[in-house]
C-alpha cells in the first residue's frame, strides 16, 4: 500500500506525499510547545529590569506584534501549504537568490543564538537546583553552558527521531512549570503573601521615558513569542490546513500570551523587582520560593526549567544544523558543510560548525560583555527574527498578485503594513538600552560570517567548477 496521502479534491487542498495526521488538538499542542520555553523561563527578570512592576505590558505588546505577523504567515501557509518557511516565501516574492540566502542564514543564526540563550539559562537553573553560590557571568556557569551545548551536539550527532507525540509530552512538561508558577501565585494570594500593587508601578533605568522603556522591554520580550513561525513546516501533515491553521495558530498564540502575562504578574507580585533582577537565583525560582515557602516547589522548579530550556536548545540546534546542511547541499555554502556521517546518517560537519559558533557566542558574551548574558543573546535572536518578519510582511503584499486558484486565508491589507512598521521599529537602536546595543555587533558578526562563506563558495563554484552560485531548489532550502 502506498504511503502517499492524497487530498480530498472537494477540500481544495493540494495533494501531498506526507500523511495528514495532525488534527486541531495535536497542531495546537505543537504550536504552544514551539512558543513556550526559554523566553519566559529565562527573561522574566530582565524584562522587569526595563519597566519595573509593569513587566506584563511588554509581553502584551510582544504578543500583539507576533499576532500581526502570524496573520501574514497564515496567509502564506494556507496559500502555499507545501512551501517551506520565511526564505521560501521571500524568494517567491522577490526572486533574489542572495536575499533568500541571507534570510535563510539569519534564521539559522537565530536558532544558534536562541540555543545559546537556553544554555546559559540551563546553567542558571542547575545552580539553583544544586543550591550553589556561583555568580552570574562566572567561569563555573560558562563551563556548564559550554558542556551543555556539547551534550546537545552529541545528541544531535547520534540522530534524533522527531515525532508529534514526543512533542506533546515535552510541551506538557514545559507547560507544567509555568502553570506551577501561576498556581503558586494563587496560593500566595490565599496566604496574603502577594502584593499586586507592585504590578502597576512603572520603573525604568536611567532617564528613559515610559514609551521607549516599554519598547526596549518589548524587543526583549518578543523572544518569548517566537516559535509560531516554525509550525508552517507542519502544513503538509495537517488535515485541511487552510481551514484549521488560522484558528489553531491564533488560539495557540493567545494561550501562550495569557500564560506569559499571568507569569509576569505573579513574579512581580511575589518578589520585589530589585530582588527579581539582582538575586542570587534565577527569577522564576525566586518566585516559586517566595510564593510557597513551606512547600518544596523551589527545589523542583529548577529541574523543570532545565528540561524546558534543554528541549528548546535541542530543537533550535536541530533546525540550525539542518538549515546549514540544506544551504550547503544547495551549493550556496561550502560543500564540506553538507557532509553526512556514514553510519549515523546525520550532517556531522554542520552540527559541529553550528556548535562551534554557539561556543564562541557563549564565551564572548560571558567574558567580554557587561550586559546580562541571557538578555543579550535572547535579544539578538529577537533582532534577527524581527528583521526577517518585516520582510515576510512585505512578501505577503507582493504575492497578492499571484492567484493560486483556490480559497485561502487572507489577512486584511493593513495588517502586513502594520506588521512591517512595528517589526522595523523594534529593530531600531531606540528599542534597545545602551547595554543591549551590543546585539547589533553579534548579529552583524554572524551575518558577516555568512557573507564570507557565500563569497568562498562563489569563488569555488566559479573557479573550480565553472558554474553559478544560486539556490537550486528553493522549495526545500528550509527543510532539506
Amino acid at each position: 500500500m502506498s504511503d502517499v496521502a492524497t487530498s480530498d479534491p472537494r477540500s481544495g487542498e493540494d495533494p501531498t506525499e506526507l500523511k495528514r495526521v495532525m488534527g486541531p488538538k495535536l497542531l495546537l499542542l505543537f504550536i504552544i510547545g514551539d512558543i513556550l520555553g526559554t523566553g519566559v523561563y529565562a527573561l522574566t527578570g530582565d524584562v522587569a529590569a526595563e519597566v519595573g512592576g509593569a513587566a506584563w505590558a511588554p509581553f502584551i505588546a510582544a504578543f500583539l506584534v507576533a499576532t500581526i505577523t502570524a496573520l501574514s504567515y497564515l496567509e502564506l501557509v494556507t496559500k502555499y501549504p507545501r512551501a517551506g518557511g520565511a526564505a521560501t516565501y521571500i524568494h517567491k516574492a522577490f526572486g533574489l537568490h542572495f536575499v533568500t540566502f541571507i534570510v535563510a542564514f539569519a534564521v539559522m543564526c537565530s536558532g544558534i543564538t536562541s540555543a545559546s540563550t537556553a544554555s546559559n539559562a540551563f546553567a542558571g537553573f542547575l545552580r539553583d537546583g544544586l543550591m550553589l553560590d556561583w555568580e552570574d557571568g562566572s567561569i563555573q556557569l560558562l563551563f556548564v553552558a559550554l558542556a551543555f551545548m556539547a551534550v546537545i551536539a552529541l545528541v544531535n550527532l547520534r540522530g534524533v527521531g522527531e515525532s508529534v507525540k514526543a512533542n506533546v509530552v515535552l510541551t506538557l512538561v514545559e507547560l507544567s512549570g509555568l502553570l506551577l508558577i501561576i498556581f503558586v501565585g494563587l496560593f500566595a494570594v490565599t496566604q496574603g503573601n502577594a502584593d499586586f500593587s507592585r504590578v502597576i508601578v512603572f520603573e525604568s533605568p536611567g532617564d528613559k521615558n515610559t514609551f521607549f522603556a516599554i519598547t526596549s522591554a518589548t524587543a526583549l520580550a518578543f523572544f518569548a513569542m517566537v516559535g509560531f513561525e516554525d509550525s508552517v513546516n507542519m502544513a503538509e501533515e495537517t488535515k485541511e490546513p487552510s481551514k484549521i491553521f488560522p484558528k489553531v495558530m491564533l488560539t495557540g498564540l493567545g494561550i501562550a500570551g495569557v500564560i506569559y502575562v499571568l507569569v509576569s504578574i505573579t513574579a512581580v507580585a511575589l518578589v520585589p523587582v530589585g530582588e527579581l533582577v539582582g538575586g542570587e537565583r534565577s527569577a522564576l525560582t525566586q518566585v516559586v520560593a517566595a510564593g510557597a515557602p513551606g512547600l518544596p516547589f523551589d527545589k523542583i522548579f529548577p529541574f523543570i526549567g532545565m528540561f524546558a530550556v534543554a528541549n528548546s536548545a535541542l530543537i533550535n540546534m536541530l533546525m540550525a544544523s539542518r538549515l546549514l546542511y540544506g544551504m550547503a547541499k544547495q551549493e550556496v555554502l561550502p560543500p564540506g558543510l553538507g557532509a553526512v556521517h556514514k553510519t549515523r546518517q546525520t550532517p556531522w560537519v554542520s552540527i559541529l560548525f553550528t556548535t562551534l559558533i554557539s561556543f564562541a557566542l557563549i564565551t564572548y558574551v560571558v567574558l567580554d560583555s557587561e550586559s546580562k548574558v541571557v538578555a543579550l543573546l535572547g535579544g539578538t535572536t529577537s533582532l534577527l527574527l524581527l528583521t526577517v518578519f518585516a520582510v515576510v510582511n512585505v512578501a505577503v503584499l507582493v504575492l497578492r498578485r499571484e492567484d493560486v486558484g483556490r480559497k485561502h486565508f487572507r489577512t486584511p491589507t493593513v495588517m502586513p503594513i502594520i506588521g512591517m512598521v512595528t517589526c522595523l521599529f523594534l529593530v531600531g537602536p531606540w528599542a534597545r538600552s545602551e547595554e543591549q546595543q551590543e546585539q547589533y555587533v553579534i548579529a552583524g558578526g554572524l551575518l558577516a560570517l555568512g557573507l564570507v562563506l557565500w563569497v568562498i563558495t562563489w569563488f569555488i563554484n566559479r573557479a573550480v567548477y565553472g558554474k553559478k552560485t544560486f539556490i537550486r531548489d528553493v522549495e526545500h532550502i528550509d527543510h532539506d
